[in-house]
């Protein structure tokens, strides 16, 4: 996009004048049709202020497109940065695969923070999910994910402690799945998975360098070995950066069939 020093410089298609339409709502057309058309994911946009000198509006009217553009996912601010188109949403496949495999599968290099660890009794519904009787202890593990060093997932999860003593010895901001392999011969071969949609609460978005209330997929796994529950883990996904597609066929509802859950570790 280049900044030109005056609006009576652009196309008449690009330029903002009064009318019914709001000035806002002009310019984040103009924008949304640069974005789509010249810009691939990834590139810087121009300043507010050099955006309001080009369309000759005032950097309120700036904002406010801007912000509606990164609402809908088509731009993306970074801190202490700038305004980026944003990457082309990757597919979140649904089968039992690592978050460091995936990424790696990706090109693309995965890093993992490990934010909180400690065995202490899990909440009632993943003791359950776990087999687990009312106050037994279990490993609890908070992991963010990065890919390229861009945050892509806040991983909460709980671990069957009795089946994987001194798990949270281990190091990890490694794979988590080629570390049960290693250690204790667990090989997860089954799960079950739910996803829904939320918005990120404060603790969830400043980890993903989010505003709180920012969009998110959530996806929570039950994982277990030879039919014996292993983990029950929750993944906190940002929706800017993810997308679920899933392939539907007809079955009958009773036929046994069932899709592959999966997600990240």
């Amino acid at each position: 996009m280049n900044v030109m020093s005056a609006s009576a410089q652009l196309p008449p298609s690009d330029r903002v004048i009064n009318g019914p339409t709001p000035k806002h709502a002009q310019l984040r057309e103009i924008l949304r049709r640069t974005v789509e058309r010249e810009l691939p994911p990834g590139s810087p946009i121009p300043s507010e202020r050099d955006l309001a000198e080009t369309y000759q509006v005032s950097r309120l009217t700036v904002r406010s497109a801007i912000g509606k553009l990164v609402e809908e996912g088509l731009l993306s601010r970074v801190r202490g940065k700038g305004t980026f188109t944003a990457a082309r949403r990757m597919e979140l496949q649904l089968y039992l695969m690592s978050f460091t495999e995936d990424m790696r599968r990706r090109g693309m290099t995965p890093t993992t923070e490990v934010v909180k660890t400690a065995t202490e009794v899990p909440p009632a519904p993943s003791a359950h999910a776990l087999g687990l009787t009312a106050g037994t202890p279990a490993h609890h593990l908070v992991r963010l994910r990065r890919a390229d060093g861009v945050p892509l997932a806040v991983e909460r999860g709980w671990y069957h402690a009795g089946r994987m003593p001194g798990l949270l010895d281990l190091d990890l901001t490694r794979s988590l799945y080629v570390q049960l392999a290693q250690s204790y011969d667990l090989r997860p071969d089954h799960a079950w998975q739910t996803v829904w949609a939320e918005s990120a609460d404060r603790e969830t978005a400043r980890l993903l360098g989010m505003r709180a209330g920012s969009p998110l997929l959530v996806f929570r796994r039950v994982s277990s070995v030879n039919g014996e529950p292993i983990e029950d883990m929750t993944s906190w996904y940002r929706g800017d950066h993810y997308q679920v597609t899933m392939q539907l066929d007809r079955n009958t509802p009773d036929s046994g069939q069932h899709p592959h859950y999966g997600g990240t570790r």
